[in-house]
């Protein structure tokens, strides 16, 4: 029987999460915030979807066609249905990365975006995918990638190594896949407990390993048990993508591109005397002990006069996506959490506590005569959107194309949420991205679409499946046992949905 899996770990299901970084609308700001113009986006593709939850999510609420990838044939299944539901024409294959890439019947693509895989897959699937890259990207189209790094990772590689040694050579045969990972993570614990001169040298690995100990396996299984696992500097990632004429263009994790958030006044310093831009972010990754890189890389880079910047800065366009006094004016970066100066952000909330669409350049007609310029403007929204706070709104042709879309796959979401607790997203039409929508939220809504209007009319409709699903509600972090009490917390909940949460979700045409 041949290995279609080539190592890579099939036996259980990855995780149904949503990744925002993969909206082709959100790679605006950092590019833009680089001096560098603006990709179409008619086309784009995903290698290695996962359960397709992103890729799913995008091309319902856009109208970018796209087409995406993963060799385990349940989950290609799972994006197919969701691609079915949706109607959004989206394209998912469960072929190997030597079947897809090879193909000849693809379109050439805008966007191509990589979440993970690289880090775990071999060294021929990343030269197929290089050379996937070459052929397929269009000139000026963008790609995203996501990987684990040195120096991050380095004292933590002989660890994983070890528990995945013990998976493979520990474990009783025909144990499950669950039992192999629980089994290693326990034999790392114990060895910690004899306290190994290993640990000594590098005492923040216990900490390490008590954080694993709490984490679903079926993420740990993907993450640190495949036959193929290999961080990387950012120098070998950027020679390799060199191959296929890709340009690195800017960091997709918009934190890290306001630099007093993660680097020392002395790092600024020091990193401004590397003349070389590759170099440069190589050594940034020991000054921030970088595990996990997020990137947007560019093939033929066009450099945007500064007026061509500032226009395109103007046009784009942007919404508060949760109640004006919910924003908490703090955010984290690698120096740990910064307070966001009132003076500076109070005026640009309060100018978008309507909830309308903005673009950056009425904001800054708005705000003339205060601290908030272009260039504040910039990084106020990159701060407020790394925060989830404001979201990118597509242009309006666009909205009107993905408005059914969603809708369709809203309405299947909602009943799936009769049956399960881990589809906490929701698309929306204006922003071309998921929104998180909790379970019990998601239940609110799908007893609207029954006709219930009251608070009282949503506890009525959703107790019931509550109980069938075994999902006793919680006060203060602790489980309520009594039904007179689930349902007290339940109204309480109820009330706040529809007085806070529904109308953004209106706003936001999650919801009519």
């Amino acid at each position: 029987m041949s290995n279609w899996n080539a190592g890579y770990m099939a036996e259980i299901a990855y995780t149904y999460g949503y990744y925002e970084e993969l909206n082709p609308l959100r790679l605006r700001l950092p590019l833009l915030a680089a001096g560098l113009a603006l990709p179409a986006s008619g086309t784009a593709c995903e290698l290695g979807f996962g359960q397709g939850i992103s890729a799913n999510i995008h091309a319902a609420a856009s109208a970018t066609r796209w087409h995406g990838n993963d060799f385990n044939p349940s989950q290609a299944a799972f994006a197919q249905e969701l691609a079915s539901a949706a109607g959004a024409g989206a394209q998912f294959t469960d072929e190997s990365f030597a079947q897809f890439c090879r193909r000849d019947d693809l379109p050439d693509f805008d966007f191509i975006c990589l979440h993970g895989i690289w880090s775990w897959v071999s060294a021929e699937n990343r030269a197929l995918i290089v050379d996937f890259l070459r052929r397929k990207l269009k000139v000026g189209g963008v790609v995203f990638i996501s990987y684990n790094t040195q120096p991050g990772w380095a004292a933590m590689m002989p660890m994983r190594d070890l528990m995945a040694e013990h998976s493979r050579v520990m474990s009783a045969p025909g144990q499950g896949v669950l039992a192999r990972v629980e089994g290693a993570i326990d034999f790392v614990d114990r060895m910690i407990a004899a306290q190994p001169r290993y640990l000594e040298a590098n005492p923040l690995l216990a900490d390490r390993i008590e954080k694993l100990k709490a984490m679903d396996g079926h993420y740990l299984a993907h993450e640190y048990f495949n036959a193929d696992w290999q961080p990387m500097a950012f120098s070998s990632v950027a020679a390799m993508l060199g191959e296929a004429k890709l340009e690195f263009a800017a960091s997709a994790t918009y934190t890290a591109l306001v630099d007093m958030l993660n680097l020392t006044a002395e790092h600024q310093q020091f990193l401004a005397e590397i003349p070389d831009p590759i170099f440069r972010e190589t050594t940034r990754s020991f000054l921030v002990n970088e595990q996990f890189r997020k990137d947007y890389w560019v093939k033929g880079a066009r450099r945007l006069t500064p007026f061509a910047q500032a226009s395109a800065l103007r046009a784009v366009r942007v919404m508060l996506a949760v109640p004006r006094d919910e924003v908490v004016l703090s955010v984290h970066g690698v120096l740990g959490d910064a307070d966001m100066d009132e003076r500076v952000y109070a005026p640009v909330l309060d100018a978008m506590a309507d909830h309308r669409v903005y673009t950056i350049g009425e904001l800054e007609q708005q705000l003339a005569g205060s601290e908030a310029n272009l260039a504040a403007l910039l990084q106020i929204m990159l701060v407020l959107v790394s925060k989830g706070s404001v979201l990118a709104v597509q242009d309006e042709a666009d909205i009107a194309v993905a408005r059914p879309q969603t809708a369709r796959l809203n309405v299947y979401l909602l009943e799936q949420a009769l049956e399960r607790t881990d589809l906490t997203i929701l698309a929306s039409p204006l922003t071309g991205s998921g929104v998180a929508v909790s379970h019990l939220q998601q239940l609110f809504l799908w007893a609207k679409l029954q006709g219930c209007s009251t608070p009282q009319d949503l506890v009525r409709a959703t107790w019931p499946v509550l109980l069938r699903l075994n999902q006793l509600l919680t006060r203060d972090e602790q489980p309520l046992l009594t039904e007179e009490e689930n349902l007290s917390e339940l109204l309480a909940h109820a009330q706040y949905f529809s007085a806070r949460s529904l109308p953004i979700l209106r706003v936001l045409g999650v919801t009519d």
